[in-house]
Formats: C-alpha cells, structure tokens, sequence
C-alpha cells in the first residue's frame, strides 16, 4: 500500500462527503444515528468477538494493564455506545441555528450561525467506544471525520465501521463521511496531521507521547488536552463523609482515564483526622500513597507509603498510586493546583460558600467542581450524549467537546436593501 496515495483518497473523498453533510437535515442525521444503534445491538456479539482477538494479540504484546482497560469492550459497553448514540440523536441539532440577531443603526440585521467544522480527524489509542461516539458526534454536527484508532483496536474498531457505514447509508448520506483508516502503518498518522486541504481539525485522544508528536508535527489544527493531572481538595469545612466519598471515588472508580485523581490536597486542619481514614479506604484497593513529610507522619504505618518528589507533582500516573500533600489552606492549595494542575478538572471540597466561589473564580482549568468527583468530567455525564475528547486548550473549545465544540460560527447579515454611505 502507498501510504500518501492511500491518505490523499481517504482525505479527498471525506472533503466531499462533508459537503453533503453540511446540508443534511437533522431527520436525516438522526435516522442515521438510530440505524447505526441498531446494527450495534443486533452485531453485538460479533463485536465482541472482533474485540477478544484485539485483547489477545494485546495481551501477547505485554499491553500494560491501563491500555487494556481501555480496549476492553463487555456486553454493557455495547449497550452504551448504542445508548449514546441514541442521545446524541435526541440533542438539539446546532447547524442552522442563529443567535444574537441584533439590529444596527444602519437597518441590517447582524448575527451568528452555527455551522459545521467541514473534515474532523481523530487518532486514538485502545479505545473502540471512540470510534462510535465520534462517529455519532460528527454526523450530527454536520462533519466528515476520518477515524485512526490503535493498532491495538483494528479488527473491532473495522467492525464497527462497517456498522456505521451500513447506517450511513440506510439513511442516504454518503458512507464516506466517516472512514476507519484500515492500516497499522504509523506513516498514515503523519499523513494525515499534513493534510490541510482535506483536514480542518484533528482530534487526538491518546499518551503523552502521541499528543507531543502531534503538537511537533502537526500542520493541522488541533483539539487536546497533554494530560489529567487532576487535583481534589480537602477544605478545612469539608463534611467528613463527603471528603470520604468523593476522595475515594475520584481515584479509585477507575484508574486509567484522563479525569482521574492524581493527587489530593489536605487541609492541614482535618487532615490527621481525615487521612488515616482515607487511608483505610485505600488500603483495601492497594493503593500507593506518595506524601509529602506532614502526611508521611499522619500516615506512618500506611503498607504502600512513599515519600513524594516534585515529580509526582506533575504526574499522571493511570494506576493505583496517588499523590498526597497537606497544604495551609485555601490559598496554598489554589497556587499547588495553578502551578502542576494540567488544567483538566480540579475539585473541592467544602461546606464555606466563599471558598466554594473562590475555587471556582481562581482554579484556571477546564472543568471546576465543588463537593463532587472529578470522574464526572466528561460528555456523557454533562450531558453532551458523548463527547470528541476532553480540551484543556482555551480557544474554540474547552472541556468535553460534544456538538457545540464541533461546530463554529460565521456572521450572517439580513438586510432590506440598505447601503452603506
């Protein structure tokens, strides 16, 4: 296969069908995205196959257990991406939509559209489910996306394809509106990241590793977050049982996503009596604690206690280890956050109003949260149905990117047949 001919088509015949998804109605689109749900739960079961021969041929190349996690697909798995779907087509459909129509002094009227982002690209590492929300994602927004998932994902993310393609076309739009990238060949991802006539955007959703190339490479805009170094604090008005709950769930409900915990910040007030507690609950799920000297004392006798760097700072570790430090207070958690927070989603908690508002006002990330577990920072629980990816840019889009963030905005100007003088 020549990669660069290969790439050239895929990204030509995505540049048509963008076209005719720009203008697709939303019945249309919606159509599409039910028969796609449907043929998912219909295939289920050879979905499921396709996805153990990925998990054993992953399995034989020593994948590490993060990854793994994520390639996994189970029956419930299925059920959501089919559900999901199933969402995105009852959301509102932001193509067309005006806003801001305002008279000017001259008589015309000026105001802004939502229109689609034209060819979306999406590289992604181990994730099958991508393949499906993207997918959804796209086609209701209007877009064309080209879809490069893992090596490690080919024979389950090729099966989904032809799911979709065959929803596609049920619904008369082209099934080259979304396209799986059928190669391994690492060449197609460079490809693809220097082709701005046939691409708008790319998405990536991998390691640290992946994004730093894209970051280096790429001749394409981009959508992204490096890393989710996320950060939950313990106020010193914090409900014990909250604290508890929430401390817990943000790391240990899942370890290898990006809006996991990755270190937790005490109040020096609660923490000898809200550590040790915590530390029980951790305990139970073998859970590495690296602390700084304060914490290492409340905690001396913890099975899996380490002393913490700097590094651990700025680490996202993906597995059962979490860092601790116990800090003065509201402030000094504030500057730890702004100095090795990724700016992913950072939480607090607390009873005190006013530290409440100041957390949300002076944490510089993209999603802030008050008494609630940074797991819930994605599209699905927000409820955007799905979401593209998680952005920790500022421009264009920030947060979990669902609809809006895959659309943008072009003036439209109504006029009665004014001049200007």
């Amino acid at each position: 296969m020549n990669i660069k001919e290969y790439m050239s088509r895929i990204g030509q015949e995505a540049r048509k069908a963008s076209r005719v998804m720009a203008k697709a109605n939303t019945a249309v689109k919606n159509q599409a995205l039910a028969a796609i749900a449907a043929a998912i739960r219909r295939d289920a079961e050879n979905l499921l196959q396709a996805n153990e021969k990925d998990l054993a041929a992953a399995r034989a190349n020593g994948l590490e257990a993060a990854l793994l996690d994520r390639l996994t697909l189970t029956p419930s798995g299925i059920a959501t991406m089919a559900e999901g779907l199933e969402q995105i087509a009852a959301l509102p459909d932001p193509v067309g939509e005006v806003t801001n129509l305002k008279y000017r002094p001259s008589g015309i009227q000026v105001g802004q559209m939502r229109v689609p982002l034209g060819v979306i690209g999406i590289i992604y590492e181990a994730r099958p489910n991508v393949t499906v929300d993207a997918a959804g994602l796209c086609i209701k927004s209007g877009n064309a996306t080209i879809l490069r998932g893992g090596s490690e994902a080919i024979h389950c993310n090729q099966a989904l394809a032809a799911l979709v393609q065959e929803g596609l076309a049920s619904a008369g739009l082209p099934e080259t509106a979304v396209q799986v990238v059928k190669t391994t060949d690492r060449a197609a991802v460079g490809e693809l990241i220097t082709m701005p006539d046939y691409v708008d955007v790319i998405v990536p959703r991998g390691g640290k590793g992946l994004i730093e190339r894209l970051m280096r490479d790429s001749r394409v805009p981009m959508i992204k977050h490096l890393d989710g170094i996320c950060h939950v604090y313990i106020d010193d008005s914090a409900d014990r049982e909250k604290a508890l709950a929430v401390s817990f769930n943000a790391k240990c409900q899942r370890y290898g996503t990006c809006n996991t915990m990755e270190t937790l910040l005490v109040s020096r007030h609660v923490a000898p009596e809200i550590l040790p507690a915590l530390a029980t609950l951790y305990e139970a799920e073998k859970v590495e604690l690296r602390c700084d000297e304060t914490a290492m004392k409340i905690l001396a006798g913890y099975p899996w206690l380490n002393a913490a760097t700097e590094e651990d700072w700025q680490t996202e570790y993906l597995a059962p280890v979490l860092a601790i430090r116990v800090v003065d207070g509201l402030d000094q958690a504030i500057d730890h956050i702004n100095t090795w927070s990724s700016q992913h989603t950072d939480a607090i908690i607390t009873e005190n109003y006013s530290h409440a508002q100041r957390f949300l006002r002076e944490v510089d990330s993209a999603s802030v949260m008050v008494n609630a577990s940074t797991r819930f920072a994605d599209g699905f629980e927000y409820g955007l149905g799905a979401e593209i990816g998680i952005s920790n840019d500022k421009l264009h889009a920030r947060g979990p990117v669902g609809l809006d963030g895959l659309t943008s905005q072009k003036y439209v100007v109504l006029g009665h047949g004014e001049i200007r003088k």
